[in-house]
């Protein structure tokens, strides 16, 4: 790589004064608009590491053109970085950082801190020593959550100062909650501050996915009541112990053996990773959530997954000490391991997580393409140009694909695709003229050079992309015609093998394979499974012309269309000549009955010498 232009005299001096701790460093502009946020192990050398040599990346070269200050804040641990690299990006949003593209406010279950504390969802979060749990994407969720613990766990729902002082002086009367047993009248000291904390206790357990605990302390309460045969009781609480069973069935069960989990997944395109996070407790799902990080600077995916991780980490209060993730983000988080696992009810716990977090990116990619279909159609060929390392994007495409059997009746089909979607109009068939027998290579030369010498004929526009069906002997046949008309190196071309889907390229013996889930490669199976199908449609309509015209076209008086109409009723020649004079006259009327009836029945007159 050859050295860029050196740095202004005012950053070379930045530059020296740089320290080795951890920290996050930011760059600003000549008018002292922050550019970008980063973070370090070692700061000197990241910073240094975008001066020394040329970026090789075109929108951080870019910035490194624009910088003009460089600023930095030390800390104790590269995760201290994180953390605050994720809050500065928040709340500055640089221009080429990561954008987190969720801007919804989730709500969040609150404790208030308060005597004879009411428990309720709340979007605001006031800092005056109420306990929060969430935020919970999933509202339905939350307040089915709620419903449950306000039947498990009567608590008050009004703001009465319910000091001890107005308890005492019976400065309030129950109220209609207290009648329809939503409350146990704490107000007028029938509930003491004691029993009702320890409900709040147990809520809290149950708020946290600790369902386990909440049963154990329930059943052993319900045996207490039953010891002291106070049955009404037990039944009472026994009824509590099936609502929460019930609530648990209905979440996702993973692994009894997995508890306290954070699982980390991440799927990536040209533009955005989507990174979806579970949360899980005692062997259930109590929380799942994706967040969509648009990209600035072709960061990569372990850089987009740290910053995804501290997200949830702070969003979502997370002290997990085991992450799930596909591959090492490439940071050190004290008191946390990171697994990847191979097998087993982590490894399907990780491909949920996988399956949702693609959910989540297509659903995005749909709705992008009716909002803005020419930007989404954009981002599609940009992948395409990039994965087939193509020398400009592939708007306009056709695929070739021969169809024959035992070297009867053999065809050629090609199927086109106009910015990633077919072109139907464009279709062609082939019916081959030169190549006698099952030649594939020799059929695929012929209509290569047929389709092309006709379109430099008319000054037709060529295709970006040639798709071949086929492997190596087929893309050099096809090549063999490109080189005739001096077309080769002209129009990018490839061949697709249908067993492992492998790529082959012009000159190049070693296929390369693209990810079974791009979507360059669905594109490609797309454009080769149309040509397929047409070209065995067109196919199979020669056959059956072929056979009418061997089989029943020969009577003098019987058109294509009779014989067709004929075969599609009688199923086969044989039939016909098996059927009645009047069976044949329904299908065909009585006079060219008569002509077929007479074809296989009467005899055929001599000639006369």
């Amino acid at each position: 790589m050859a050295s860029q232009t050196p740095p202004g005299e005012e950053i070379q001096k930045l530059l020296k004064t740089i320290p080795d701790n951890p920290g996050v460093y930011q760059y600003f502009d000549s008018e002292g608009k922050i550019l970008y946020v980063g973070k370090a192990k070692n700061l000197k050398k990241r910073v240094l590491s975008y001066f020394v040599k040329t970026p090789d990346r075109a929108k951080t070269a870019m910035l490194v053109r624009r910088i003009a200050d460089i600023k930095y804040i030390i800390v104790d641990t590269e995760l201290d970085a994180l953390l605050l690299e994720n809050n500065l990006i928040k709340k500055y949003q640089p221009r080429y950082n990561i954008a987190l593209k969720d801007d919804k406010t989730y709500p969040w279950i609150c404790i208030k801190n308060e005597r004879f504390p009411r428990i309720f969802p709340t979007r605001k979060m006031v800092k005056d020593g109420s306990r929060y749990f969430g935020p919970y994407a999933n509202v339905k969720m939350m307040h089915a959550l709620l419903d449950l613990i306000h039947k498990l766990f009567p608590t008050r729902n009004c703001n009465l100062k319910l000091t001890e002082e107005n308890i005492r002086n019976r400065k309030f009367r129950v109220c209609l909650e207290f009648h329809i047993g939503n409350c146990r009248g704490p107000c007028e000291g029938l509930q003491t501050e004691e029993e009702y904390n320890r409900s709040v206790e147990q809520i809290e357990e149950i708020i946290r996915g600790n369902f386990g605990t909440v049963l154990k302390f329930l059943r052993q309460l319900m045996q207490e009541h039953a010891g002291k045969l106070e049955f009404e009781k037990a039944q009472q609480i026994k009824q509590r112990v099936e609502s929460l069973e019930n609530y648990q069935s209905k979440s996702t069960v993973v692994s009894p053996t997995i508890s306290n989990v954070d699982v980390y997944t991440i799927a990536t395109d040209e533009e955005a990773a989507f990174v979806n996070f579970f949360k899980v407790m005692n062997g259930a799902i109590v929380l799942g959530h994706t967040i969509e990080m648009k990209k600035r600077i072709e960061e990569s995916k372990e850089e987009l997954l740290q910053l995804a991780i501290a997200e949830f980490r702070q969003r979502f209060q997370s002290d997990a000490k085991e992450m799930i993730v596909q591959f090492l983000p490439g940071i050190e988080i004290p008191g946390v391991e990171f697994t990847v696992p191979l097998r087993g009810d982590k490894k399907k716990l990780l491909e949920l997580s996988e399956r949702n977090g693609e959910y989540y990116r297509k659903e995005r990619e749909r709705q992008q393409s009716l909002i803005d279909p020419e930007r989404h159609t954009k981002r599609i060929l940009a992948t395409m140009q990039k994965d087939l390392r193509l020398s400009e994007e592939p708007r306009h495409i056709e695929c070739f694909d021969n169809s024959n059997i035992q070297g009867a009746f053999p065809v050629a089909a090609m199927t086109v695709f106009k910015n990633a979607k077919p072109s139907k109009k464009d279709y062609r068939h082939f019916n081959i003229k030169t190549v006698e027998g099952p030649d594939d290579f020799a059929s695929m030369e012929e209509v290569i050079f047929r389709r092309y010498k006709r379109m430099l004929e008319e000054n037709q526009e060529v295709p970006q992309l040639i798709v071949i069906d086929g492997g190596k002997g087929q893309l050099s046949a096809a090549l063999s015609s490109l080189e005739k008309l001096g077309l080769r190196g002209k129009i990018g071309i490839i061949g697709i093998a249908k067993r492992l889907e492998e790529i082959y390229y012009p000159g190049d013996s070693t296929p390369m394979y693209l990810d079974k889930k791009s979507e360059t490669l669905r594109i490609i199976q797309q454009i080769r499974d149309e040509a397929h199908r047409f070209g065995i449609t067109h196919h199979r309509k020669r056959r059956e012309k072929g056979t009418i015209k061997t089989e029943l076209t020969e009577i003098q008086g019987i058109s294509q269309v009779s014989a067709q109409s004929l075969l599609r009723v009688f199923k086969s020649v044989k039939k016909i000549r098996e059927s009645s004079e009047e069976a044949i006259a329904e299908v065909v009327g009585k006079a060219k009955a008569r002509l077929v009836y007479a074809h296989f029945h009467l005899p055929i007159p001599e000639k006369e010498s």
